[in-house]
């Protein structure tokens, strides 16, 4: 039985097969053999969500994992990212978890926190 897979690591989104014997076709690089041998083993996922913050003119701030996490561990991630609440000005690329999960993986602002000035 062949398995497809859309590889989604570059824009072309090959669909790329394994055969019962492992070998791997319809690929147009080495990255998405790479790809394909990760999804079959150890599926990995950059998780992109969002934390709570205590400042009303910015409810919510975007954050993501720095890299990918396996897929088992993104409902945990998601627990501890939900129990965040952000409570000083911050600025992207700040760590807003480290080492989330024991990955080794940070989880990192992508909105800037900044108050407004009151004029």
């Amino acid at each position: 039985m062949t398995k497809e897979f859309i590889c989604i690591v570059c824009p072309r989104g090959c669909h790329v097969l394994v055969d019962d014997a492992g070998n791997i076709s319809g690929n147009q690089c080495k990255r998405g053999e790479t790809y394909v041998k990760n999804e079959m083993t150890n599926p990995k996922r950059v998780v992109t969500t969002t934390v709570r913050t205590v400042f009303e003119e910015i409810p919510r701030a975007s954050v993501k994992t720095l890299e990918a996490i396996p897929k088992g561990l993104i409902y945990q991630a998601m627990d501890l990212i939900n129990q965040v609440v952000i409570t000083k000005e911050m600025k992207i690329g700040e760590v807003v978890i480290e080492n989330i999960l024991n990955t080794g993986v940070n989880v990192v602002l992508t909105k800037e926190i900044k108050r407004k000035e009151v004029k």
